[in-house]
């Protein structure tokens, strides 16, 4: 029992961590010396703002923005809804309830690497974009979904015990 505990923990603060380096950083479009991430274009010597995004036009910027936010808050909170309900549950109870809030984190890197995906090209100049590749953090983002829901899912079948 304790090492199935020590896996699932290991897993869960592994995919908070592969969340907070996708939102983080900014490799989620590259091309040539450039690198686009959710907040800033950068080159080879500094980051700027990504234009007009906070306009209504770049709606789906901050969507994605807000999702991956949501879904790293909500990876943090299930570890320690999880701890406590650790040491609160009764024997052979679920934890119900750490399991929906890591399907909602599951559902929400979903849905922002989805818009990421379908909407990248509108970000900026979509010359240099369409010359470019998706970066490492991108696809951290797309690690980090099947990782959170396999946690939400073995959180739904773990039960309690002594």
């Amino acid at each position: 029992m304790l090492i199935i505990l020590a896996f699932i923990i290991l897993f869960h603060i592994t995919s908070a961590i592969l969340l907070f380096i996708a939102t983080i950083r900014n490799v989620w479009w590259v091309w040539e010396d450039y690198a686009v991430d959710l907040w800033y274009n950068c080159n080879s010597t500094n980051c700027y703002d990504i234009p007009n995004s906070s306009t209504y036009g770049a709606a789906y910027l901050q969507t994605v923005q807000a999702t991956m936010i949501m879904a790293t808050i909500l990876c943090c909170v299930g570890f320690f809804v999880f701890i406590l309900q650790l040491f609160r549950l009764k024997q052979g109870e679920r934890f119900v309830f750490t399991a929906i809030i890591q399907l909602l984190s599951a559902f929400c890197v979903m849905t922002g690497a989805s818009i990421y995906t379908a909407e990248h090209l509108n970000f900026e100049d979509t010359r240099k974009n369409k010359n470019g590749e998706y970066g490492y953090a991108f696809v951290l983002a797309w690690v980090a979904f099947p990782m959170t829901l396999l946690s939400g899912f073995m959180y739904l079948v773990l039960r309690k015990r002594k």
